[in-house]
């Protein structure tokens, strides 16, 4: 039976419009990182790379008798500046696209290249689901950011995206996607 992480691990890949706060340990993922627009040729090609490496382990695993699903696409997106990040011009913006392996993966399974095998441990989060076009996530964030203060929390780490929808196969009205920062208790 092939593994799906999206179906094992609910709270991982699900979130309700509202935000919440959850924990989330240490995950393996399949990573690279770059700059640049979303939809410039630097993005795409690291994504195409991405999937690349993530297919050859699947490849791999399912010959060993340890097949899995393709996890979703997710991203940890940041800039350099003390600019609000939304003003900043996406030509700037720099991102971690990842997907997430299981347990069964190992670093050697991925290849050569410049896709890397990392653990990464967030820790509490606040996250919530933002359904419609990306164009739109700042009302989302405007939420998350009310919940933080509210709850006496700051960020503390890089803005999380988990793609649930593809956004090349759906309109952007239908597009879902998980918002997700790393928070911290404030002093």
């Amino acid at each position: 039976m092939k593994l799906d992480l999206a179906k094992s691990d609910k709270q991982y890949y699900s979130a309700p419009a509202d935000p919440v706060l959850r924990a989330f340990d240490g995950y393996d993922y399949a990573m690279i990182t770059g700059s640049g627009a979303p939809t410039g040729p630097a993005y795409t090609d690291a994504v195409r790379l991405l999937y690349q490496a993530a297919y050859r382990a699947k490849k791999i695993a399912k010959a060993d008798g340890r097949d899995f699903v393709v996890p979703k696409l997710e991203g940890l997106w940041w800039v350099e500046s003390d600019e609000p990040p939304l003003s900043v011009p996406r030509e700037q913006w720099h991102w971690t696209m990842m997907i997430r392996m299981p347990e069964a993966v190992t670093a050697a399974m991925l290849g050569e290249g410049p896709v890397r095998f990392e653990r990464l441990v967030e820790g509490e989060s606040v996250q919530a689901l933002h359904a419609g076009p990306y164009a739109t996530e700042p009302e989302t964030l405007t939420r998350m950011e009310a919940f933080m203060a509210a709850e006496g929390l700051t960020p503390h780490g890089r803005h999380h995206e988990i793609y649930l929808t593809d956004p090349n196969k759906s309109p952007d009205s239908r597009t879902r996607t998980i918002l997700r920062q790393p928070v911290r208790r404030s002093s």
